[in-house]
């Protein structure tokens, strides 16, 4: 209950008491509905991933779900390979001007589709992207190729998810999974490309005085082109290592060995791999 005697909507769980809806950035996303089984394949269920009709129906759904007026940040869950950018832009576009969204954002679009969704947005003198949500940790460092420029060149903020690589970098040597059958074997599968690279890696966090999901953060937060570093913690113990990553900095020295440990794809295209 809030102080006004009320029950406390989607988006205000964990917020102090008293603070507003303006108090956060509100996010959410757009992409195909699946279908349930037994329902009928119907014209506007098999329209395009982010086309008009799916905009408009999961807008209208998120905002009721949510409990609010508007989102602050609607993002496409993916890239649609069918849908022309006309469409696409001329939904958010309404949208926009409806009061229901304010910013479109982007999530797992390669460097070349960040650009071309700027530029059909641009011929609209429309704002195009603000934002893109990308997987990105010390493991998987293919961003720095080509999405990490496109944002740089474009504006958009990166938020970035996985920063543990589903918990493969938060010490699992130590900590083994405790899941079922298929958690097992992607950890045992992961180790056995990996093991040098993991045992390197703990000893250097060992040495640093702190846990591998906390320099895993930390490494992603010294980075000026990620804004948001997104956490999914399960435990108390997985929140105060996201919080623990705020407060601390890797001296060049960290990083150089944490980029030796796990290295890069060489820089940024061409360059890591032309001249």
């Amino acid at each position: 209950m809030n102080s006004m005697g009320s029950l406390r909507k989607p988006w205000d769980v964990g917020l102090p008491r008293g603070m507003g809806r303006d108090a956060i950035v509100l996010a959410t996303k757009v992409y195909k509905e699946f279908l349930k089984e037994g329902l009928r394949p119907e014209p506007n269920r098999q329209s395009p991933a982010i086309g008009a009709v799916k905009i408009r129906r999961q807008v209208e759904s998120s905002l009721r779900r949510l409990q609010t007026d508007v989102i602050d940040l609607y993002q496409m869950h993916h890239i649609d390979r069918e849908c022309p950018w006309e469409e696409t832009w001329q939904a958010f576009d309404t949208l926009v001007k409806q009061g229901k969204i304010h910013y479109v954002g982007s999530s797992n679009f390669a460097g070349w589709h960040i650009a071309t969704a700027c530029q059909e947005a641009a011929r609209r003198n429309l704002m195009g992207l603000a934002s893109e949500q990308s997987r990105y940790n010390l493991c998987v460092r293919t961003p720095e190729l080509e999405v990490i420029p496109a944002c740089r060149h474009y504006g958009l903020g990166l938020l970035t998810y996985s920063p543990v690589h589903g918990g493969f970098l938060g010490g699992i040597l130590q900590k083994p999974p405790k899941g079922g059958r298929r958690e097992k074997s992607k950890y045992k599968e992961f180790l056995k490309k990996h093991r040098n690279q993991v045992e390197q890696y703990e000893a250097l966090c060992k040495k640093l005085g702190e846990e591998p999901a906390v320099v895993a953060q930390a490494w992603l937060l010294h980075n000026p082109a990620v804004t948001s570093v997104i956490i999914g913690p399960r435990t108390l113990e997985h929140l105060e290592s996201s919080i623990r990553a705020t407060e601390i900095t890797l001296d060049e020295e960290t990083l150089k060995q944490l980029d030796e440990i796990w290295p890069g794809p060489g820089g940024e295209a061409p360059e890591a791999y032309a001249w």
